[in-house]
């Protein structure tokens, strides 16, 4: 199959690339940077695959891509992967948000029609579904209420692409919280997980250089919470067999059934950074916090909404989908949670 991707030398492309390329698939790979673009192919086996870097940017109509290229790929395109998005929570950072996950998804469907592209999925979030406790396969209100105008741009652009259904075949597809491969744990993120993660290591040596390392700290977390944290191979995966095995028009949820406790993710997290002074505590102490207690918990404000809640997900659609390709649905346990939050160290070296 012809297939054009965006956002592809990001974490999870980079992964979903390394399976269609061992498949045989021409691949058309849209990158802003080529040089980063050349740098995952470098380790990608793609002998028996014709791989095309294509310069481009999802802010510009059409990516970039000029009137030639565009009859170039016309009615070329069996699959149009629109992955590119930006992940961040913050409040200031509303009209960009707006701009790249749904502009930049406007630009996305507009070029996938002047190509005559038969089918386009796009990589969405889970957490489209705002402040609800229950996350359905879907469709949302774009009104929400949402906890960060990240989820509101994903969810505004769902609803896009599903307005484009007489061009061609749409399919959604909504990842949970994405980390590290379930085999190897090396992940190549700086978001989510690792945003957290890191803000925990620097607030750890901060209080270190300050002679305060021995004082113990709270961290609010609420004791019932969940992380529904998804390895980016089995993400990858079942993006890949949705070629195959999904239906135009549906929305897949892939996200964890058994999600681990946040308590229990963050104790790892703080056994393989070393950081022996943390203790959780639910929000209600939040009044009680010291000066250095504010400070680690503003770190990591960004993450809050997702410290509180144990959200429920139906991924009956997924199920189908894995069940159809001979393969099973996520099934995390403490061994690959811990393979996964010690992956944290080699990936950043």
């Amino acid at each position: 199959m012809n297939i054009f991707l965006t956002g592809a030398t990001g974490f999870l492309g980079g992964k979903l690339i390394k399976g269609l390329a061992e498949q045989g698939h021409t691949l058309y790979i849209l990158a802003r940077s080529l040089s980063k673009a050349a740098a995952i192919l470098d380790g990608i086996n793609h002998k028996n695959s014709n791989i095309h870097i294509i310069s481009g940017d999802i802010t510009h109509p059409n990516l970039g891509l000029s009137h030639d290229q565009l009859e170039e790929l016309s009615g070329e395109v069996d699959v149009f992967y629109h992955m590119a998005a930006l992940v961040k929570f913050d409040l200031h950072l509303k009209e960009e948000l707006h701009d790249i996950n749904y502009t930049g998804t406007l630009h996305a469907l507009e070029a996938a029609k002047a190509m005559k592209a038969k089918r386009f999925f796009y990589v969405s979030t889970a957490y489209t579904l705002g402040t609800r406790e229950y996350g359905e396969e879907r469709l949302y209100s774009e009104t929400g209420p949402f906890n960060n105008p990240y989820e509101e741009s994903k969810c505004k652009a769902e609803h896009l692409v599903f307005d484009y259904q007489q061009h061609f075949g749409v399919i959604i597809l909504r990842p949970a919280i994405i980390v590290g491969d379930s085999i190897t744990g090396e992940a190549d993120s700086k978001f989510t997980m690792y945003g957290l993660m890191r803000s925990l290591e620097v607030f750890k040596k901060r209080m270190e250089r300050q002679n305060k390392g021995s004082k113990t700290y709270r961290l609010l977390c609420e004791p019932d919470s969940t992380q529904n944290l998804v390895p980016v191979d089995y993400v990858a995966d079942v993006l890949q067999e949705a070629i195959h095995f999904g239906e135009d028009g549906s929305i897949y949820n892939i996200t964890n059934s058994d999600p681990p406790n946040s308590i229990d993710a963050l104790n790892i997290i703080c056994e393989n950074l070393e950081i022996e002074n943390i203790d959780t505590v639910p929000f209600e102490s939040e009044a009680d916090l010291s000066p250095e207690e504010r400070s680690l918990n503003d770190m990591i404000a960004v993450y809050r909404d997702y410290l509180t809640r144990n959200i429920q997900f139906d991924a009956k659609n997924t199920r189908t989908l894995m069940t159809k390709a001979g393969k099973k649905a996520l099934q995390m346990d403490t061994v690959m949670l811990r393979r996964i939050i010690f992956g944290y160290e080699k990936s950043i070296k």
